[in-house]
């Protein structure tokens, strides 16, 4: 399927992903796992997770591979990438992969969509745990699809808050109390919190954790709100929200 892995699209701490075709046409994107040890217990939760759902703004599983250390998940193909391409960087109107506010304002409403209908619409609620833009993928018409469900738990729909046996997630997308696992258990609201990095940066198109620079120690909500004139033009009104 993807000629003997001759196409990379992309390469992270979980593996490799590739660029394949199945025999009737369809184009499809192959994330290959590193040689794994224990029971493959991430990989098959992750199997799990998405094989329950059916959405449009969450990607679609076609199948996998799990053959001794070999594992192996078939997805279908994102012509566009992931968000990332397109959060960070500069943000001028020039820049070949800005995106028009508009575009981007129907990206994050596809986005909350998805984790709406992970967090309410499935028989069992899926909390991601890693909401990132490298997490989001975009088709042909920039349709937002939420990947990755390694680090994905499943709880009841009845069931509030679940319990996790340590911190997971990204730096920088991680809610507080999933970090400091202060209250003993979390809830879908980790997902919201990840979400809400992903907007800020979306409008700042800025990454909220630069190592090494001097902004990186700044609390990126601040940054933003400090500089939104620049990004959004002179003229912004802000309307806040009346509770």
């Amino acid at each position: 399927m993807t000629n003997s892995f001759a196409h990379k699209l992309g390469q992270g701490g979980f593996g490799a992903v590739y660029r394949g075709k199945l025999p009737d046409g369809r184009e499809i994107a192959v994330k290959m796992l590193k040689d794994t040890q224990g029971d493959g217990e991430e990989f098959m939760n992750e199997v799990a997770s998405i094989s329950r759902t059916s959405h449009v703004n969450v990607v679609t599983l076609l199948g996998f591979c799990l053959q001794g250390s070999k594992r192996a998940l078939v997805y279908e193909y994102m012509t566009n990438g992931s968000l990332e391409r397109y959060t960070f960087g500069n943000s001028s109107a020039q820049d070949p992969n800005a995106l028009c506010w508009e575009r981007l304002f129907d990206i994050v409403l596809g986005i909350a969509r998805g984790l709406e209908y992970l967090h309410r619409g499935c028989n069992t609620r899926i909390i991601h745990f890693d909401i990132k833009p490298q997490n989001i993928l975009l088709d042909g018409d920039f349709c937002p699809k939420i990947s990755d469900f390694g680090l994905a738990k499943l709880c009841k729909q009845k069931d509030s808050k679940i319990s996790i046996g340590g911190a997971r997630g990204t730096v920088g997308y991680i809610a507080p109390e999933v970090f400091s696992r202060q209250y003993g258990a979390v809830s879908s609201k980790s997902d919201v919190y990840g979400y809400g990095m992903v907007v800020l940066e979306m409008v700042g198109a800025r990454k909220q954790v630069s190592v090494g620079t001097e902004s990186s120690t700044k609390y990126f909500p601040q940054w933003i709100y400090d500089n939104l004139d620049e990004f959004c033009g002179t003229n912004v009104e802000i309307i806040m929200p009346q509770y």
